[in-house]
């Protein structure tokens, strides 16, 4: 069986798929990257019997073009900033810190990866509840991950980390989920967007090949939330289709 996964669950992944193994004995051949990438590949004939992405956007795609059976939600994620510590003065809160000038401001790249997009979301919202902010820190943001010509993160480090650390970057908008992780390290603090902002990630799968419908199913059940959960991500859940048409489902 073949995955291709979005590279924010590569960590939670290996847990998952040890658990599908003692419950199906089925083994599955993962490969990860950024989600709009990853569907790319699938457009072009790339094999996948299961597709996982950061967003809804990229599986309902392949579900309308009829490459996909089912598309289900599974998780949830959240942003938050991590900055370098030494950059933080008394009294900063995580929009305090976006918009002041000098400090550089990295991000994914939206279309090409879902975190990207997100962030750009985050703008929008900031643009709305205060003109003129929003679009002025959207304007020195930095893609320097998830795109086609970016810089591969190295394995075992995580976006935000590796682009303060080698000096590129003063701070990051990655995914929650990665937060506790990075509070580890030195030298880096990481700050909470509130959820009144109204910037959700929707993890959700298109089943595209039926012999993964077991799969499917797993990362569904109370297991596989409860190991999600444990990783820092949010519960998956249905509300996100209550506004899509009903053929969304089994062909």
């Amino acid at each position: 069986m073949k995955a291709l996964v979005a590279g924010s669950l590569r960590a939670v992944w290996q847990p998952l798929m040890a658990a599908f193994y003692e419950l199906s004995g089925e083994h599955v051949d993962t490969g990860f990257g950024p989600a709009g990438l990853l569907r790319a590949r699938i457009e072009q004939g790339e094999a996948c019997d299961l597709f996982a992405s950061a967003n809804l956007d990229h599986p309902l795609s392949l579900f309308m073009a009829g490459r996909a059976h089912q598309v289900m939600p599974f998780a949830t994620n959240r942003l938050c900033l991590t900055v370098k510590t030494d950059c933080l003065v008394p009294g900063d809160t995580w929009l305090s810190v976006l918009s002041r000038p000098e400090l550089r401001l990295g991000t994914s790249t939206p279309v090409s990866d879902p975190s990207g997009d997100y962030t750009w979301q985050l703008f929008r919202q900031i643009e709305w509840r205060y003109p003129g902010q929003g679009m002025a820190i959207q304007q020195r943001a930095q893609c320097l991950v998830g795109g086609s010509e970016t810089l591969p993160v190295p394995p075992g480090e995580t976006a935000a980390g590796w682009l303060i650390n080698q000096g590129r970057v003063d701070m990051f908008i990655g995914y929650a989920s990665y937060a506790a992780r990075l509070r580890r390290i030195t030298g880096l603090t990481v700050l909470d967007i509130p959820e009144d902002m109204g910037v959700q990630a929707q993890y959700t799968l298109a089943l595209l090949d039926m012999q993964a419908e077991r799969l499917a199913v797993f990362l569904g059940s109370p297991l596989a939330q409860k190991i999600l959960i444990a990783a820092g991500f949010g519960p998956g859940g249905d509300e996100i289709f209550a506004n899509l048409p009903a053929a969304v489902g089994c062909r």
